[in-house]
């Protein structure tokens, strides 16, 4: 056997020892009982293929792009929110949270093994641009998205400020697919905006769940206050979540303490639970919250909450229904993984899971000029999504065939006056700010009436 071969034999060998320890330490956090002869078996068939290409394949090959393709294909076997990162990927992943970076501001996911926009971000070169959500990304560049992963398309579409990337877009009134240059900018999602209504009624959009953002919601809150607010509109539509902690700390600000916010569970049935803490905004003030199918996760689990407490009315749309919850890896050489280990519970024990928040108050926006708006997509329309335990999903659940479209209107192409969904909030809070100043006894007088 020469050098070389053997060089590759102690490389596979040391590969399979370290995928073997990766997924006893998962399953069983350190037990390597049963189980763990059968998986070493599974690998030598891993270890074969590799060997194979190595030493038939008509061109050379790298073994750290063979394997890192094998396992990219590992983990998109899994679920659509589960997958592996190179050092690359993992590094930008970790730029998402600290809500700057260079690139275009969209939400993206795979739908039907195409890379399908969720929603623009609000105030970016692609909001500005005219992407919509449900628009289909066919190609980066020169590059088609064709079994392209989210990070290697994010990666692909993130750069300096100033350069302008191509994008070749089909969208459901598009004849034919359209080229869209944008120019990169520095995104800076600052996740909280809030202003006064009719003199009355604060309002607050949180576009994502930053680390910062319960700071900036909390001094944000208690400016409305300042200015008179008595009644609190929380926009999280086309919020597509962010940081766990974050959901709870601004959840805890209108719940009392130590009440439940959300559950996790995993597949042994053990249960997490997060409670509201000690940093409470108001207990009492009315308040609503917005809500759409872009709204999802942490956006689902501050919006269950404060439902299932009857703390606030959820008005809007039903919400995506990402009920999942993700575990980051660090893996050597700076690659990392991305894995689904649970499920999100509300309070009283609903699954998030494909099925999202049903608002108190369904409320369909409507095009002023009468147009279609663009199609949804929601968790239950992703390829490889978990299943909800506690629901047989019937078709009309199941998300959108292309044979049954729903469609929404994007909220960039309303006015204010248009906005029925935040109408209606506005006059449901300003009824119940009217009957919360009735007096006591009038309240508790019997109703009379004449004939």
């Amino acid at each position: 056997m020469s050098l070389r071969s053997k060089s590759f034999w102690a490389l596979t060998l040391l590969l399979a020892l370290a995928v073997t320890s990766a997924i006893i330490g998962l399953r069983f956090t350190g037990d390597a009982g049963a189980g763990s002869a059968e998986e070493y078996k599974e690998l030598r068939l891993f270890t074969e293929v590799l060997s194979a290409i190595k030493h038939n394949y008509v061109e050379e090959v790298e073994t750290k792009d063979l394997v890192y393709d094998a396992l990219r294909g590992m983990l998109r076997s899994l679920d659509p929110h589960s997958s592996f990162m190179t050092p690359e990927d993992f590094k930008e992943m970790k730029v998402d949270t600290k809500g700057e970076f260079g690139g275009l501001g969209i939400q993206i996911s795979i739908r039907n093994g195409v890379l399908t926009v969720i929603a623009p971000i609000e105030d970016t070169p692609a909001w500005r641009a005219g992407i919509e959500a449900g628009d289909r990304i066919l190609r980066i560049e020169d590059e088609s998205t064709k079994d392209m992963t989210l990070y290697e398309a994010v990666s692909k579409m993130r750069g300096k400020k100033g350069t302008k990337i191509n994008i070749s877009i089909m969208r459901q009134s598009f004849k034919k697919p359209r080229d869209f240059g944008i120019v990169r900018d520095i995104i800076q999602i600052k996740s909280v905006k809030s202003r006064m209504i009719k003199n009355n009624l604060g309002y607050v959009k949180l576009s994502q769940f930053q680390a910062r953002s319960a700071d900036d919601m909390y001094k944000a809150l208690n400016d409305l206050k300042s200015d008179g607010a008595e009644g609190i509109i929380l926009d999280l539509r086309n919020n597509p979540g962010g940081l766990l902690d974050s959901a709870v700390e601004i959840s805890s600000f209108f719940l009392p303490r130590d009440q439940m916010v959300v559950y996790t569970m995993d597949r042994y049935g053990n249960r997490n639970e997060y409670k509201s803490r000690s940093k409470t905004f108001s207990e009492k003030i009315p308040m609503t919250v917005l809500v759409n199918q872009g709204s999802a996760s942490a956006s689902e689990i501050v919006s269950g909450a404060l439902k299932d407490w009857k703390r606030a009315m959820i008005i809007g749309n039903t919400t995506f229904g990402k009920g999942s919850v993700q575990k980051l890896i660090p893996l050597s050489e700076g690659a990392g993984l991305r894995i689904t280990t649970s499920k999100y519970y509300t309070p009283k024990g609903t699954s998030i899971q494909n099925t999202g928040i049903t608002p108190d108050i369904e409320v369909k926006l409507s095009s002023p000029d009468g147009e279609n708006g663009h199609p949804v997509l929601r968790e239950s329309d992703l390829e490889g999504r978990l299943d909800n335990e506690q629901t047989e999903m019937d078709d009309s659940q199941k998300g959108n065939s292309d044979e049954n479209h729903e469609t929404a209107v994007p909220l960039k192409d309303l006015k204010e006056e248009d906005d029925t969904q935040l109408q209606r909030a506005i006059e449901l809070l300003n009824k119940w700010i009217t009957y919360k100043k009735m007096p006591a006894a009038l309240m508790d007088e019997p109703v009379k009436s004449s004939t």
